[in-house]
């Protein structure tokens, strides 16, 4: 049984990470950190499974206590592994940090602020353990379904698309933490929130028989919701390195229009997949054939953490969880802000 400590007390940590974590399979939790002494003790409070059947222990910043801090929980030789769950500025640090200490690593999404402090990061990481990047969107069993299907109806991608709109509300849980709130990194809820569907829209055509990979990005942003600043909007056109043309509009202050929807079109067929179903339509023995599948609606963090767990016993990372795939995800949400910034000037990646 690998004991974990789970690193932040924030929203995603404690609705989603600290559940994934006590539901793994191989996984106990034996220790929770956060900033304050009061978030650590309200995430530790409410943990139901723990190392010792006991509270998990726990440590923090504020205020400084002796053996409570951060360096002290890394320091521990029974914490073999850390999910890593804080603002997009810190978790670089920590992350480098956990490595060094000789933990294995589950860090969230985005990998970084920018595809400069994240080659960085894997360029000079150190230690020997696992670092594995949370992208759920990877394990999404609507996606994954939808590139299944993708994968057998075959055929030449001739064109795709990806779109999301949605209104992040003044009494949205994710806008009202500070560091979302006046965003010291790029794109704001473009790159916090749009790097999943980079990573969604990725998957699938990955699974196509060509494997098409993003290489071109041509795009422009716009700000509809002056609280949602720098961006909130973007619409670009995507070239693949087989050449097939594709459009990306993601925006999170579209007050009128609402929907998220990921479509891949080959030559014998289509695959299009939405939060709760997927729909695929192709040609069989001259006849046009569809069909429906419906999902309930899963944040795909368990699948995660349970992915994260078995990687541990043989040392590999689970391919949905390397480093160098979240770097392509934030390289292709980057190349569009680039792009939008030089008026639409094509950026190859």
């Amino acid at each position: 049984m690998t004991v974990v400590a789970l690193l932040g007390a924030g929203i995603f940590a404690k609705e989603e990470h600290l559940p994934a974590i006590e539901a793994a399979e191989g996984l106990t939790l034996g220790a929770v950190y956060s900033r304050s002494q009061a978030s650590a003790e309200a995430l530790a409070a409410a943990a139901t499974k723990t190392a010792d059947g006991k509270s998990a222990d726990v440590y923090y910043d504020s205020p400084a206590t002796a053996g409570r801090g951060l360096d002290d929980l890394l320091g521990r030789s029974d914490i073999a592994a850390v999910v890593v769950a804080l603002p997009i500025l810190v978790q670089p640090a920590v992350i480098t940090k956990a490595l060094a200490a000789g933990k294995h690593v589950l860090s969230e999404k985005p990998i970084a602020k920018d595809v400069a402090a994240a080659k960085e990061l894997i360029n000079t990481r150190p230690g020997k353990g696992i670092w594995a990047v949370a992208e759920n969107f990877r394990f999404l069993e609507v996606i994954a379904y939808a590139a299944d299907r993708v994968r057998q109806i075959g055929g030449k991608v001739t064109t795709f698309n990806m779109h999301l709109f949605t209104l992040i509300g003044d009494d949205d849980k994710f806008f009202n933490t500070e560091w979302r709130k006046v965003p010291e990194y790029q794109g704001g809820f473009l790159l916090d929130g749009g790097v999943h569907f980079v990573a969604g829209l990725r998957h699938m055509l990955a699974a196509t028989e060509e494997k098409h990979e993003i290489q071109r990005v041509t795009a422009a942003t716009t700000l509809l919701q002056e609280k949602l600043a720098p961006v909130d909007t973007v619409n670009a056109v995507f070239v693949t390195n087989h050449k097939a043309v594709g459009t990306f509009c993601v925006s999170f202050g579209m007050e009128h229009k609402g929907g998220f929807q990921i479509e891949v079109v080959t030559s014998n067929g289509s695959v299009t997949m939405t939060p709760t179903d997927v729909t695929t339509k192709w040609v069989e023995g001259g006849e046009k054939k569809e069909d429906r599948k419906e999902f309930s609606f899963s944040a795909g963090v368990k699948p995660e953490v349970a992915a994260f767990a078995a990687s541990l016993p043989s040392g590999q990372v689970d391919p949905r969880q390397k480093p160098e795939e979240a770097l392509q995800d934030l390289a292709v949400l980057e190349a569009m802000l680039t792009s939008a910034d030089k008026g639409g000037e094509p950026i190859i990646l």
